[in-house]
């Protein structure tokens, strides 16, 4: 089913900037079997260890992680942009084309020891993922492993997230 699940992402090219291909998701969410194929291929990364908790990065990553926290049956955590939590939060900087942005995390979101699957739609230069990572190291998660639908691997980003295990479910 990979390739069913290949077959619906659409390349849009030169976006969201000239020069980006971008991989649109959105075919999938609107096709149920596709979506719930995704979700399956998604938990299975845990190779059947006990999850606590899913996190997902905002934003395609909410709609990945909160569907298989709901099928592991375990809590949904969100890591966020910058200023979107209303609680006490963690932050994690990281490196973009130009510039820096910012992640944050509540602060209780996660209990020290509580086994962590960290979620997104895509991998590319793993700067995202790897201060999501470290917001999880710093509230004391047990981070089992990092599963994404989409690898962008000619951009190498597997490398930020070492030594935890990265699953893809698609790899370019």
């Amino acid at each position: 089913m990979p390739a069913t699940l290949r077959a619906a992402i659409r390349d849009i090219v030169d976006f969201p900037q000239p020069g980006i291909v971008f991989k649109d998701i959105t075919p999938i969410l609107a096709d149920g079997a596709l979506f719930h194929e995704a979700v399956s291929r998604l938990c299975e990364t845990t190779g059947g260890a006990r999850i606590d908790k899913v996190v997902g990065i905002d934003a395609r990553g909410f709609i990945f992680a909160a569907a298989v926290a709901d099928r592991l049956g375990v809590g949904f955590v969100p890591v966020r942009k910058q200023g979107k939590l209303p609680w006490k939060t963690r932050q994690a900087a990281y490196s973009l084309e130009y510039g820096e942005s910012i992640v944050e995390i509540h602060e209780d979101a996660v209990k020290p020891g509580e086994s962590v699957l960290l979620v997104d739609d895509l991998l590319a230069t793993g700067g995202t993922a790897a201060a999501a990572v470290q917001l999880l190291n710093d509230l004391g998660a047990h981070l089992i492993g990092i599963s994404f639908l989409i690898e962008l691997a000619f951009l190498k980003g597997r490398a930020k997230l070492a030594p935890y295990p990265v699953h893809a479910i698609l790899t370019y």
